[in-house]
């Protein structure tokens, strides 16, 4: 039997979470790329794309440092 007598005057509402928006691409990497971003990958615990997205971020926060 579940218990409909939950006290609920000392609830507190989750905060809004912000969404984080992605969109499905296909790229072609070179294959030397992509195999040191796999590698990076098992050393780090982290999966690939999600390091490749973290590398393009970094550099579009410092243009500067192209070349």
């Amino acid at each position: 039997m579940m218990n409909t007598d939950y006290q609920t005057s000392t609830a507190a509402a989750r905060p809004a979470r912000q969404v984080k928006r992605k969109t499905r691409i296909t790229i072609y990497l070179d294959d030397e790329v992509l195999s040191q971003f796999r590698s990076l990958s098992e050393q780090s615990g982290k999966g690939y794309q999600t390091l490749i997205n973290a590398a393009l971020r970094t550099r579009l926060a410092n243009p500067a440092q192209a070349q």
